[in-house]
């Protein structure tokens, strides 16, 4: 879509939704043409496989992870006719409590918004190499689990995809 704008980032730093592009009232605004705008964050949960843990370890092959995060973004921006996408996902530790992922869409409609948005999360699980380790604590063994795409590289490693922390 001519119009769209599409955002990805990999960061260690905490994830904040920005601000001006929200506000009506600023020039900062991406579009006026958008009535909806939703955003998404998936927060780590305290509870990994019905055990406690501190947070989770989030590790992924950088380049690999931002192109296809960027595919994603371009295709629902042409599929759901959307006007922006910010797509955010944290790397490194991430406490409990804290958000490893933030999801920003604007569309002309709520629906398209909605259902970009949930699309957009369930392609990032099942397409993006982003692996998660949950910390259990001192006296816990880290517990991995597989649930997407890994680097051919990571084969043979113990990895988690991002699966069911958002």
């Amino acid at each position: 879509m001519a119009n769209s704008v599409s955002q990805v980032l990999l960061t260690e730093a905490p994830l904040e939704a920005p601000k001006e592009a929200v506000d009506p009232s600023t020039s900062l605004r991406t579009s006026l043409a958008a009535g909806a705008i939703v955003d998404f964050f998936g927060v780590v949960r305290e509870l990994e496989d019905g055990r406690e843990i501190d947070g989770i370890d989030y590790e992924a092959h950088q380049a690999m992870a931002e192109h296809q995060m960027r595919l994603i973004a371009d295709a629902a921006a042409e599929t759901f006719r959307l006007n922006e996408v910010l797509l955010h996902h944290r790397i490194g530790f991430v406490r409990a409590g804290e958000a490893s992922l933030f999801l920003r869409v604007s569309a002309q409609h709520r629906a398209a918004a909605f259902e970009a948005s949930r699309w957009i999360v369930d392609e990032l699980k099942k397409k993006v190499p982003i692996w998660k380790r949950p910390a259990f604590g001192p006296r816990c063994e880290p517990h991995r689990r597989s649930t997407g795409t890994k680097p051919a590289a990571r084969q043979a490693s113990p990895a988690t995809a991002m699966s069911e922390s958002q």
